[in-house]
């Protein structure tokens, strides 16, 4: 079977090495001059970071879907990061996470008498929560609507609560604001308001406790060149800077794609980049309309020496989480009291950065809106590295060396929707069987994969939608061989 996949980031890559070890002849295509799509590198001379994801999540996840395409763990240099972040409120509290129990306990009881039962009451519901909502949810893909209304889905439904958002569960744990605040924020990794998300994602906060959060030796961009080395080796043919106009359908069927106006056939196809960006290589009319995800101002930093600090991870809250998403989704403005998170992975890894220098990233929460220029987003972007100097290291503008600025403007060139970061927005009806799926086109031989496909964004969950996918192809496959 010739598979034919448009464009080059993580689920295209996993899906090409899984469909390739069940025997299709795969070729992928990507418009730019590498792979990976979002998981990259900034780079200027010896200085290097990740572009975007920093955050590794799921690491037993990764793990098993890497071991499934024949990937040893051994090519992994994985660092867990414990504590895993603090948190800066604006009143002068940092509260520190912990995947170690008996430290977040003491942490809790510390800043906040009386809530360490809350928290222990937390992580017992939230571990039987995981097992139920993994096992029904991110291991299912719902091509088949139906299969998403059963009567033991809408128990774990039930169970979970996820008809309520994530703030409204942290509320129902947390008496304090700070505690709600710090077990509801990490909606943010993949885009969405804690007001708006449903909370069946308050298990991204429980899988921190449960399975720590981790680093990459290298960067996190590490692992794209990980799998692109497998598909040099396993064959997969790849043609870089090869930009896709469109695939040639005829009634149920796609055909062909035209590439440098020659028609290329193919017996199937797969898209991975934003689906309502994306839609167009088919020209079929969008039957709904989405909500974009947050968006990102990233300042990328080359630095002499290093920040004032020992965390790899921190986060700098304004004084409202729900005043700074009002902004962000509701007003569409640029945040009057902005939050920021800073990575800072030469701490713990000398190879990013020549000897006595480093690197360091910072992303500010905005709209996915473009109607704000370029010069706004910049301005903005020199505000919150005011704000740093107070609040993190007071040389920090001496130490620069060299500096880059991403803005939602550049997002959307690089074909993310609307200049989201993080494709669409986790809410209700964007989740679960509400999610695009990974047939979502009206013809029989063309899917889908990326963060915008369920189940969901963030890499090791877009990994998965990609495991999901060669799935479901083996079973037609299969199929066909019993008819």
């Amino acid at each position: 079977m010739r598979t034919a996949i448009i464009g080059g980031g993580i689920g295209s890559l996993v899906t090409a090495l899984y469909l390739q070890k069940q025997g299709d002849d795969v070729t992928i295509y990507e418009k730019k001059q590498k792979l990976g799509g979002r998981l990259a590198f900034v780079e200027e001379g010896e200085f290097k970071i990740d572009e975007g994801p920093t955050i590794i999540l799921l690491p037993t996840m990764l793990r098993e879907i890497l071991e499934d395409i024949d990937i040893s763990e051994s090519e992994l240099e994985m660092l867990p990061i414990d504590p895993m972040y603090p948190i800066h409120f604006k009143d002068g509290t940092t509260f520190t996470k912990w995947s170690n129990e008996k430290k977040q306990l003491e942490e809790i009881e510390s800043l906040f008498p009386g809530e360490a039962e809350n928290y222990k009451k937390y992580i017992n519901d939230m571990s039987e929560h995981f097992l139920q909502g993994k096992a029904a949810f991110l291991e299912k893909s719902f091509e088949n609507r139906r299969s998403f209304w059963t009567k033991t889905n809408m128990q774990t439904l039930l169970k979970l609560k996820a008809y309520q958002t994530v703030q409204k569960q942290a509320r129902d744990y947390f008496k304090e604001k700070k505690l709600q605040e710090a077990f509801s924020l990490q909606t943010l990794y993949i885009g969405g308001s804690p007001e708006q998300t449903p909370a069946i994602y308050s298990l991204v906060s429980y899988s921190e406790h449960d399975h720590g959060i981790w680093y990459l030796k290298g960067g996190y961009a590490r692992l794209v060149e990980i799998l692109v080395s497998e598909i040099e080796k396993r064959g997969v043919q790849v043609e870089l800077e090869s930009d896709v106009k469109k695939i040639i359908t005829k009634q149920q069927q796609a055909t062909a794609l035209i590439l440098h106006g020659r028609e290329i056939v193919y017996d199937r196809f797969i898209i991975n980049g934003d689906l309502p960006v994306a839609r167009s290589l088919v020209e079929e009319k969008p039957k709904r309309t989405f909500t974009p995800s947050s968006g990102g101002i990233l300042i990328y930093l080359g630095l002499d020496g290093k920040l004032d600090t020992d965390h790899v991870h921190q986060f700098f809250m304004g004084e409202d989480l729900n005043e700074l998403m009002e902004d962000i989704f509701g007003r569409k403005q640029l945040p009057q009291d902005p939050a920021f998170y800073v990575f800072h992975p030469s701490i713990i890894d000398p190879t990013l950065a020549p000897e006595g220098k480093s690197v360091a990233y910072v992303l500010i929460p905005v709209p996915s809106n473009t109607d704000i220029s370029v010069g706004e987003y910049e301005a903005y972007s020199e505000v919150v590295l005011e704000k740093m100097e107070k609040l993190l290291d007071h040389k920090i503008k001496n130490k620069i060396i060299w500096k880059k600025v991403r803005t939602p403007h550049d997002s959307q060139r690089d074909g993310l929707f609307q200049g989201g970061c993080f494709g669409i927005a986790p809410t209700l009806f964007q989740s679960g069987v509400f999610r695009p799926q990974l047939k979502p086109f009206s013809y029989d031989n063309v899917y889908a994969v990326g963060a915008s496909i369920h189940p969901g964004g963030g890499v090791p969950i877009v990994m998965q939608g990609a495991k999901l996918l060669a799935e479901h192809i083996k079973s037609i496959g299969n199929e066909t061989k019993t008819v």
